[in-house]
């Protein structure tokens, strides 16, 4: 903590910083953070002459 201008005692200076602390103390508490999307569990379907096999679930494996 810098005092910008005059000479305050230590008396003042200790309740300055007594006063920030009940201040910031007193203040409510800030709100938690809004979840986030999850990302989608497969990507888009696929579409074609072959759409409706390679839509399946691919674990890996070519067709």
């Amino acid at each position: 903590m810098n005092v910008v201008t005059g000479h305050p005692t230590p008396e003042e200076l200790a309740a300055l910083v007594v006063a920030l602390r009940v201040a910031r103390a007193a203040a409510p508490a800030p709100p938690p953070p809004a979840p986030r999307p999850r990302p989608a569990l497969r990507g888009p379907l696929a579409t074609g002459p072959r759409g409706w096999r390679e839509s399946r679930w691919n674990l890996g494996r070519s067709l």
